[in-house]
């Protein structure tokens, strides 16, 4: 699924995942924490991250996010791709121009 991918110090960048959990919890490095701000997509992040003394990442909607965050898509309750506006919206968003 393409989804975006912010870790701390670098910038967003789109990348292509598998839709798994085992993919999700290796991007952020652990267990995974869900995050809505829309209906149709969501920020993962790692659960215990903060207890884990994960470096700090970004603000985002006026969440403070440490460690590897991942924006993907929402259909109904199953993850997926983010469609080509959100993406760059979203990019936008985070301090990058879309490609």
């Amino acid at each position: 699924m393409l989804v975006i991918r912010k870790a701390p110090g670098q910038p967003p960048e789109l990348v292509v995942m598998e839709n798994t959990l085992e993919a999700l919890q290796q991007a952020v490095g652990g267990y995974i924490e869900t995050v809505s701000f829309c209906e149709d997509a969501l920020v993962i992040c790692n659960e215990e991250g903060r207890l884990q003394g994960l470096p700090y990442n970004c603000d985002f909607l006026g969440i403070s996010f440490v460690g590897p965050i991942l924006i993907v898509g929402v259909d109904g309750d199953e993850m997926c791709s983010l469609d080509d506006g959100n993406a760059a919206l979203l990019l936008y968003m985070l301090g990058r121009a879309a490609p």
